[in-house]
């Protein structure tokens, strides 16, 4: 079984739609979907990692966790640039705008947002 990450939604379709949009700038694609629950992966292969975007399992209502945050890797500064781009474009907000961060490290770009349930993600560069 691959590694996998499943981060909780508020509203699933909200969600997928923005998912759907902001993954797709760096190869991401669904690859399983069931009421309530997709499933994402690098070429929608459902290889290696895989991001769940669900429902809760326990009924209860989808909270962000607080220092919780999920980076993808880009290719490129363009990639970092885009993937930002489509979140705020489909109900994100910017928790730092694209750009070097040089305390991480010379070469580290990144952009920082939460996705509309307030989950944390980041797309990272890292030459």
């Amino acid at each position: 079984m691959d590694c996998y990450v499943t981060l909780g939604a508020i509203d699933a379709d909200r969600s997928n739609a923005f998912y759907d949009a902001v993954l797709g700038t760096i190869g991401w694609s669904s690859h399983m979907s069931f009421p309530g629950w997709r499933a994402y992966s690098a070429g929608g292969e459902g290889k290696g990692l895989t991001l769940w975007v669900c429902q809760p399992f326990d009924g209860n209502p989808a909270s962000a966790g607080n220092g919780t945050m999920v980076a993808f890797a880009a290719a490129s500064h363009d990639e970092v640039d885009a993937f930002h781009a489509a979140a705020m474009a489909h109900g994100g907000s910017d928790e730092g705008a694209p750009g070097p961060r040089p305390d991480f490290g010379p070469k580290w770009y990144a952009a920082y947002m939460r996705d509309p349930t307030g989950n944390k993600i980041a797309a990272v560069f890292n030459d």
